[in-house]
């Protein structure tokens, strides 16, 4: 095993530990007692298997799909998410897609500190923007998937190019490219969920708050 391999898996296990109990005493007990969030959950987890399956290899160890992790970040907050995220990527290495020697790098590139810059990000426009839908969909859904999205293709570039798998130029010419094209779709894929939840199903929506962001926001004193 090399030493990045060593180091991601190390992260990976000790990130278990800041998620088992939210996991255990929040997650689990909702999905095994209402039906609802029974079928919702199985219909993301199948959504996020086919739309990561859908993927792009550009050269070995750089693909290219698209996350919509912004939308799982703000529909069961960071902690369940990561949690349903590794489900996923089980599943993938399970049927071929993935190598079970990869997952502790494909957890920390592509699930663990994408959901990480997602809830950031939420956090950030939470706390410093004005409370209301709209701010919700297009700063925390929109932009927060598009800004996801692109760090994502630069943090994995980065962390190959320090590997030593490739050099940067072959990295900027071959994957980075992909940044701007992909960062439009990302942030509509997010921005596009969160603006049918928000309005149709908030209750699916673990960070939305109809009085944080309707209520609030329009009955100001």
């Amino acid at each position: 095993m090399l030493l990045s391999e060593l180091f991601a898996l190390v992260i990976v296990l000790l990130s278990i530990n800041f998620i088992w109990k939210d996991v255990y005493y929040t997650f689990w007990p909702k999905l095994s007692t209402e039906r609802g969030f029974q079928h919702l959950t199985f219909a993301v987890i199948l959504a996020l298997f086919a739309l990561w399956s859908a993927q792009a290899g550009v050269k070995e160890g750089l693909s290219i799909h698209f996350l919509a992790l912004t939308s799982l970040t703000l529909m069961y907050g960071w902690r369940s998410a990561y949690g349903l995220s590794i489900i996923i990527s089980l599943l993938l290495a399970l049927f071929g897609q993935r190598s079970f020697t990869e997952l502790p790098e494909y957890l920390l590139l592509s699930c663990l500190l994408p959901i990480a810059i997602s809830y950031f990000i939420f956090l950030t426009s939470y706390r410093y923007l004005p409370r209301n839908i709209f701010v919700f969909i297009f700063v925390a859904g929109f932009f927060n998937g598009a800004l996801t999205g692109s760090a994502h293709l630069l943090i994995n570039s980065a962390y190959h190019v320090i590997q030593g798998s490739y050099d940067w130029e072959t990295v900027v010419d071959n994957y980075m490219v992909f940044v701007p094209l992909l960062a439009f779709p990302e942030g509509l894929l997010n921005g596009m969920t969160m603006a049918m939840f928000a309005v149709f199903k908030p209750e699916w929506l673990r960070v939305f708050s109809d009085r944080d962001y309707i209520y609030n926001h329009y009955h100001k004193k």
